[in-house]
């Protein structure tokens, strides 16, 4: 049967490739972007590949809330039904003190807070077998509050390991709260060093065959063996289920994560009155999962 899918930051990388294998699949899948230029030629790449699934195209900025909430509501807004969601949107390197309009660390805000915003918009939008699969990382690192507020500075491994293991965290708990009745919340390290432009970027390495990470993120969104997987860790690296970082198994550590991360959302959303189209003026951040997944 034909699934709907969502994938973020889907322009490029394994988010492209990915959905390439869904199309192919004849799955509908749902490219999401920030450049209009990338997302043009996603669409030429997937429309008519065998398999007959059809694509559309959604553009937002989700380095910046006002973005996620705009991709929210375009979601919303149109007709049919939403099965899958695949957060792959991430990044790794930026230039020191990349921060949005918020004064938030832009890796962890896309990393870690925008998905947890969307994820919680998009989830009356999915049937109970739905699925949200999260893209985590081997690299993973205590998440510090004083870094997911944006009053310390970290570089790019530290940036990027905590906004990993906070996404792995929050996936956890809202997984709990949602329960066995609800579409399934699952963090998944796609596998290490994929030969993505994020890894080239950051360590001048080809990267690993990318197919690695697209047949797991397939078999994420589809296969029976992840129907009753919610709240669980997916370790390509180590071939199956695994433990996260502690942290992530640690209910009360998560529990204070996710009020942060509701005080800080709830802060930061604007007024009804000055709400308005996303931000598209800053440099192009698509990802392609990660680094290390």
């Amino acid at each position: 049967m034909s699934k709907t899918i969502l994938i973020t930051g889907a322009t490029d990388g394994l988010g492209l490739a990915t959905a390439r294998a869904l199309v192919s699949q004849g799955h509908r899948v749902l490219v999401h972007g920030r450049s209009a230029a990338k997302l043009d030629a996603a669409l030429q790449s997937l429309q008519g590949l065998d398999g007959g699934g059809a694509v559309e195209v959604f553009r937002a900025d989700l380095s910046e809330l006002q973005g996620v909430d705009a991709l929210a509501a375009k979601l919303a807004a149109r007709d049919g039904k939403l099965d899958v969601v695949i957060n792959n949107a991430g990044v790794f390197r930026l230039p020191a003190g990349s921060r949005n309009s918020a004064g938030i660390d832009l890796r962890v805000f896309i990393n870690m807070i925008a998905p947890y915003r969307l994820t919680q918009a998009l989830l009356p939008l999915m049937p109970a077998d739905g699925r949200v699969i999260n893209l985590s990382s081997a690299a993973q690192a205590p998440v510090e509050p004083d870094a997911v507020i944006g009053s310390i500075d970290l570089d790019d491994g530290q940036a990027y390991a905590q906004s990993k293991l906070g996404l792995t965290m929050w996936s956890a708990w809202l997984a709990g709260r949602i329960g066995q009745g609800g579409p399934g919340i699952i963090a998944v390290n796609p596998g290490s060093f994929l030969k993505t432009k994020m890894v080239r970027e950051a360590y001048g390495v080809s990267g690993n065959n990318i197919d690695v990470g697209v047949q797991v993120l397939v078999r994420a969104a589809l296969d029976d063996t992840f129907s009753r997987a919610t709240g669980r860790y997916f370790d390509n690296d180590k071939g199956g289920f695994a433990e996260p970082h502690r942290d992530a198994l640690d209910g009360e550590k998560c529990a204070r994560l996710v009020d942060l991360l509701d005080a800080m959302l709830a802060r930061l959303a604007p007024s009804p009155e000055n709400a308005g189209p996303d931000n598209t003026g800053n440099p192009v951040l698509e990802g392609e999962g990660g680094v290390t997944g």
